[in-house]
């Protein structure tokens, strides 16, 4: 089978396997707020993500390229309504292009649609400082993405066997590529141990990508003979992957997705430590069923709803939202609580 054939198949099962909604944000609960004494129109979204100044924190999140003109129009209709929104955008692996040269243009298109937003390239570790170069090169890219899929391509009946070095390939990048560089998971979480590693070569930004939303297990086990079931329910959640890391690693930037759906699911990423929160698979679907218009509505939507909770809440600012209190039960205390994190500390918190 062809990459540009692996592409669309990926497209095509993500939108069918859909999202699995366990990412572990059913278990945390804010504490209510009677006197917040907000007013939603002076609520600031704005954030950072290392070096990285985005107006708001919600992006859309690497998912597609390479797959001849079907992923050219998603990804021109993506980056135009980042453009319109004010959201960051990060484009699908690039590989594609770097081997076939007439790939190109299926990338090239979101920063001819959106020529002065946000945007993220995209290999995964395998690639060299080279590749990286010709990546950013080619979309003229704010930061380079580099993804750790081991579950999806061990799955994948064509996939890498070999996984030896990522973590020296990757300083090399951080060295040499020339912008900021955030190492994502693909939908199974990383554990504090894991962006250990990570930060002694230099990274400083990580999305956390974890079990909940779109499963590459499953898309890559609708592409196989015999499945790899065991893999289908493998991971850490969302919620349980932001809250390790950034309890061990607090002065790394973390980038929150992986089930993200709406805007409370946001505003509690953003409560337990993400600087910016990633959505891929629920804007898929919204584009595919209702087209650009319910695209940009959804997007306006979320960010709204952002505002109102936060109103709620009391907290002006990204900022503020990581010192409200709430309570965290459910599978999510048991894997922390194993995990040694203390989770006291939460439901203590005080905003002043």
């Amino acid at each position: 089978m062809s990459r540009a054939q692996r592409k669309i198949d990926h497209i095509n099962h993500a939108l069918s396997t859909g999202q699995e909604r366990k990412h572990g944000f059913e278990d945390i609960r804010f504490v209510h707020n009677s006197l917040p004494n907000t007013s939603v129109d002076e609520i600031d979204i704005s954030t950072k993500i290392g070096e990285l100044f985005l107006s708001s924190p919600i992006f859309i999140n690497a998912m597609t390229g390479g797959g001849g003109r079907e992923t050219e129009q998603i990804n021109g209709s993506l980056a135009k309504a980042a453009a319109e929104t004010g959201v960051a955008m990060a484009v699908g692996s690039q590989m594609a292009a770097i081997k076939n040269s007439e790939e190109a243009a299926t990338y090239e298109v979101v920063r001819r649609c959106n020529p002065d937003g946000i945007i993220l390239a995209n290999l995964g570790s395998e690639a060299t400082v080279e590749q990286a170069k010709r990546a950013v090169e080619m979309i003229d890219a704010d930061a380079f993405q580099i993804h750790l899929n081991v579950i999806q391509e061990l799955v994948m009946p064509e996939g890498d066997r070999d996984f030896k070095q990522a973590l020296e390939r990757i300083e090399r990048i951080v060295e040499e590529v020339g912008v900021p560089v955030v190492v994502k998971e693909v939908g199974f979480g990383m554990s504090h141990e894991t962006v250990e590693k990570l930060s002694t070569v230099g990274v400083s930004i990580v999305d956390v990508s974890g079990y909940g939303g779109t499963n590459f297990s499953k898309i890559e086990n609708e592409r196989r003979d015999r499945h790899y079931e065991f893999f289908n329910s493998w991971g850490i959640t969302t919620a349980a992957s932001l809250i390790e890391v950034n309890n061990k690693h607090p002065y790394i930037s973390t980038i929150g997705s992986g089930g993200i759906q709406s805007g409370v699911d946001a505003v509690k990423a953003l409560s337990i430590g993400a600087n910016a929160v990633g959505m891929a698979g629920t804007l898929l679907r919204v584009l595919s069923g209702k087209g650009m218009e319910g695209l940009l509505e959804e997007l306006w939507t979320i960010q709204d709803e952002m505002k109102i909770i936060m109103a709620a809440l009391g907290c002006r600012t990204v900022e503020d939202l990581k010192k409200v209190p709430l309570v965290i039960s459910g599978d999510t205390h048991h894997w922390l609580s194993s995990r040694g994190i203390d989770l006291n500390k939460y439901g203590t918190r005080t905003k002043r």
